[in-house]
């Protein structure tokens, strides 16, 4: 499915609550919850102490992501065991309040959209990835949460992200 694999690279790659003002600036509040960088990307929960992968930051290029737009992925981190064969995404993707995706999947499968292929050897690493979105996204509040296992069940990281994707003007046509 296009939508979970755009969904997955996100994450995987990886939402203080981003918001647009009518000026165009940013407003943008930042905790403990927030992923480094630019990104609507938070992690689910503060204590990340025993997770597997530690993220220094993550880009993204247009920051908030726009429908039809080629979006861009600038991650980096440390993994701190190697990752096998066997880990998973419980992946939950909502348009609004309705659940458009609940399903668990393939890290080992999706991780190959970010163009990394199991097992990931511990220690640094970095993804730059360009992905397509669809110019056909629906305008609304799209959430998405991510919480990522090893194939021992041991946890990995959780992350989910508040995105908006605003209606076309006749001028952006």
């Amino acid at each position: 499915m296009r939508f979970s694999a755009s969904a997955i690279a996100l994450i995987v790659a990886g939402a203080s609550a981003l918001s647009i003002r009518s000026d165009g600036q940013s407003l943008v509040r930042r905790d403990e919850f927030d992923v480094p960088g630019q990104s609507p990307l938070k992690f689910c929960e503060a204590d990340r102490a025993n997770d597997i992968i530690t993220i220094d930051e993550v880009v993204l290029t247009p920051n908030p992501p726009q429908a039809g737009a080629n979006l861009t992925i600038e991650a980096s981190g440390t993994v701190k065991q190697t990752i096998e064969e066997g880990a998973y995404v419980k992946l939950v993707v909502k348009y609004g309040f309705i659940k458009l995706l609940d399903q668990t999947v393939d890290l080992c499968e999706q991780i190959k959209n970010v163009d990394l292929e199991c097992p990931i050897e511990k220690g640094k690493i970095s993804i730059t990835k360009d992905i397509e979105l669809p110019k056909e996204i629906p305008p609304g509040k799209y959430i998405v949460n991510a919480d990522v296992y090893s194939a021992d069940d041991e946890h990995i990281t959780c992350l989910t992200a508040t995105v908006m994707f605003g209606r076309k003007l006749f001028s952006d046509l």
